[in-house]
């Protein structure tokens, strides 16, 4: 049998949040090297994607819905090396390269940090192909755009409305989509657009007049449609176009169940994340990240999140 790591008392240096709050509250301290479990693997950090949860999260957003315990340090996205093991874990070793969408049952100890310990179910093998900071970028956002299309049951030959589509979850739900053999038509500002073309969609601008315009390129209605941005105008637009309006999935916005779509929450999937990174690796899917900052900066990336019209991803990076 394994013996376990020796215990060794250390400190880490950490974004930590010690009361609900905004971008203002973030402050780096030392903070306690995380325990490893059994079950659990400690990650040695590289990169943490931003996310915007992470600061809603911040703001009190999710304290309905999880036990929060302060101090915090927030992020679930990861993408580093494994320092050390549970004495239970078989599936990695240490100096294995690794992501993970590290979220916990309870909101304390994210992934903001330079270590970070994790379920060996909330990880995976990095994808060969993407660099640390997109590595970083790929867990949450490839895991909510991968499970919506796979729950809508988007299959080849079909044509999908993504809406908020040059956004983090947007950008690789677009890239997921057409791996899958699907038609992609993606609203986006028209600065966008032929970013938009690059991934392989079709863009069309939001705004009045939406349906028409959607329906100009898809005269007989879309098969499914998911919306990432939330808000009426995406939620009704993509009733209107859809052929069958349970097929309509929204990840922001419940009133989508009106009409018989779904709305939609990710979950962590070892099974899924090792899924993404195969297409990362055979060439079917990036991560486009729009601006890189130090741990130290972490308040800074949160406004520029918080500004929105961000292109694919925001990450931390770790020294």
């Amino acid at each position: 049998m394994r013996e376990p790591a020796p215990c060794v008392a250390r400190d880490m240096k950490a974004i930590v949040l010690n009361q609900y709050g905004g971008p203002d509250e973030l402050t780096v301290t030392d903070h306690p090297d995380p325990k490893v479990a059994p079950g659990e693997v400690l990650i040695r950090v590289k990169a943490a994607g931003i996310n915007p949860v992470d600061w809603k999260l911040a703001s009190g957003g999710l304290d309905a819905l999880m036990e929060t315990h302060f101090p915090i340090i927030p992020g679930w996205d990861v993408a580093g090396v494994v320092e050390a093991v549970g004495l239970d874990v078989e599936e990695y070793s240490v100096g294995d390269e690794v992501i993970g969408y590290a979220r916990k049952d309870t909101v304390e100890l994210g992934t903001y940090a330079e270590l970070v310990a994790a379920n060996v179910r909330l990880v995976a093998p990095k994808p060969a192909s993407l660099d640390w900071a997109q590595a970083a970028g790929l867990p949450l956002a490839g895991l909510t755009a991968y499970q919506a299309l796979r729950r809508l049951n988007v299959t080849s030959g079909e044509t999908v409305l993504v809406h908020a589509a040059a956004g983090g979850v947007g950008s690789l739900g677009v890239q997921i989509a057409k791996a899958f053999g699907a038609r992609v038509i993606g609203t986006a500002s028209e600065r966008n657009h032929a970013f938009l073309t690059e991934l392989g969609a079709e863009p069309v601008s939001y705004g009045d007049g939406l349906a028409e315009r959607v329906r100009e390129l898809a005269p007989e209605g879309v098969d499914a449609a998911v919306d990432f941005v939330g808000g009426q105008e995406a939620v009704e637009v993509s009733r209107q176009v859809t052929k069958d309006s349970t097929r309509v999935g929204s990840i922001a916005d419940d009133a989508v169940t009106e009409f018989g779509g779904r709305y939609m929450w990710v979950r962590p999937s070892s099974e899924d994340l090792t899924e993404l990174g195969r297409l990362a690796d055979a060439g079917k899917l990036t991560v486009h990240v729009d601006r890189t900052y130090p741990l130290a900066d972490a308040a800074l990336a949160w406004r520029v999140s918080q500004a929105g019209s961000v292109r694919g991803k925001l990450v931390l990076t770790v020294d």
